[in-house]
């Protein structure tokens, strides 16, 4: 069972003394341990906050007067849900509000854990409950609970036997259930600023068994390549700490740490999502630099090419459309390249074909379009062909009068058949595609006003001289 109690039992004579950083000892200790003593401990695990003021960061809901921090403070704890990227202090904080209120905390892990340890929890919950102290119930990762093992927590939830406290890197509004959304308030935790980072990694060099000195701009590098995760730059100060000589962390000390890019990118999770709608944004914003900018970031961060090549095609429709038509042609043969190619050649093509659409003349009428005439199929019912717009292959169809009176524009005035109309008659005055007045959707455009002029003042008006039509 995957179970971490952060706090003492009932029985327990002592409750635990937290350290600046590190989880609560199970006893007060006459003296401070030794890093051989202890055993091995990760910094960033000994450095965990144990109060808001050593917290880091999150000042938008943990600033003076907001709902967050009063209901800690005040020991009023409710259900609730942090969503954020790893190491932005999620589990910390969950520590923390269960400290501040003094109830008991225990951990799961949605990855490690089933209804069965959901149940222990409860019971252990339970026996808490009996002696009027309180329980928080963490869950991390809770994104990954099915339905059925989220809906195990909402009895519990609603009747007070614990609150609930569910950590998850994911949008919760697609990974979890509504009912477990209704009972507990969301709350945004950002990843961290550079100098909240830099701060704690000074925390940090006070904390190590063996003095260490770094610059100031050697701890702004690791805060910077750590990408607003404190966990990862305590994480890259231990080891940066151990390879460092003379007890200085130098320069020359951080190259050999930070060889690979440690950026966020989480293929499939929100940050990649996020990323790929800022690059869309930015092609149909007309900004080729910002759009060139996320197309770099995401392919630093790891994502396939081909998908940002597939999704670039799909921008050439809906944010170009018929204002460009040479736009759909040039990411399509973009895509190609980067197929045959690969990287370096397959990524610069898809740069041209991305600066071309964020600079192209834009229109989203065929996509609204588009939209529309679905909305109608899929809401409506299935409409007849009209007769006349029939196929007659054959003299009996022909004899139904399939086909029957149809006008073949070819055979018109023009090469256009005035009056006419294409539509089911319970729809022949539906209206979809209004180009815009831009690129070549503008002469589209005018073009349309045009045979809209001439349907109007033309004498064979289809449908006109139907019973009940009095147009």
């Amino acid at each position: 069972m995957t179970i971490d109690s952060g706090q003492d039992s009932p029985e327990s004579p002592h409750r635990a003394q937290p350290g600046l950083f590190g989880d609560p000892p199970a006893t007060a200790a006459p003296s401070t341990p030794t890093g051989h003593e202890r055993g091995y401990q990760p910094l960033a695990a000994r450095l965990r906050p144990a109060t808001l003021e050593d917290y880091a960061g999150q000042q938008h809901i943990l600033g003076p007067g907001k709902p967050l921090r009063q209901a800690i403070e005040s020991r009023q704890l409710h259900s609730m849900i942090f969503w954020g990227p790893p190491g932005v202090g999620k589990t910390t904080l969950a520590r923390i509000a269960a400290s501040q209120a003094n109830a008991h905390f225990l951990q799961l892990s949605a990855v490690l854990s089933g209804v069965k340890e959901i149940r222990e929890a409860i019971a252990q919950a339970r026996q808490y409950r009996s002696g009027g102290r309180d329980t928080v119930l963490f869950v991390d990762e809770v994104h990954r609970f099915n339905k059925s093992q989220q809906d195990a927590f909402l009895p519990y939830v609603e009747d007070g036997t614990v609150i609930f406290i569910g950590a998850t890197t994911e949008n919760p509004s697609f990974e979890l259930n509504n009912a477990l959304l209704s009972r507990s308030r969301v709350y945004k935790l950002r990843p961290l600023e550079t100098e909240d980072i830099e701060g704690v990694l000074r925390r940090g060099l006070d904390a190590m068994d063996t003095p260490v000195t770094a610059r100031e701009d050697c701890l702004t590098l690791i805060a910077r390549q750590a990408d607003g995760d404190a966990r990862r730059a305590l994480n890259l100060l231990e080891l940066a700490a151990d390879l460092a000589e003379e007890g200085e962390i130098t320069q020359q000390t951080l190259e050999e740490v930070l060889q690979a890019s440690l950026r966020r990118f989480d293929k499939g999770g929100d940050l990649f999502y996020d990323q790929i709608s800022a690059l869309h944004k930015a092609v149909r914003g007309s900004s080729p630099d910002a759009a060139l900018y996320w197309f770099c970031r995401m392919l630093d961060g790891g994502c396939d090419p081909l998908y940002i090549a597939r999704r670039v095609v799909r921008m050439a429709s809906e944010d170009i459309g018929n204002a460009d038509p040479r736009a759909l042609t040039l990411c399509l043969d973009a895509w190609q390249v980067q197929e045959r190619l690969g990287s370096p050649e397959g990524e610069l093509a898809i740069a041209q074909a991305i600066v071309y659409l964020a600079c192209a003349a834009k229109s989203n009428a065929v996509y609204t379009a588009f939209k529309a005439a679905l909305a109608d199929v899929r809401s409506g019912d299935s409409a007849e062909v009209p007769l006349h717009l029939r196929n007659a292959p054959t003299a009996l169809l022909k004899e139904m009068e399939h086909g029957a009176d149809y006008r073949y524009a070819h055979d018109e005035e023009g090469g256009y058949a005035a009056g006419e109309n294409y539509f089911p008659e319970a729809l022949k005055d539906r209206h979809y595609y209004d180009p815009v007045d831009r690129g070549l959707e503008s002469k589209i455009r005018e073009k349309f006003k045009y045979l809209r002029e001439l349907d109007k003042i033309s004498s064979r008006q289809r449908y006109r001289d139907r019973p009940g039509n009095s147009d």
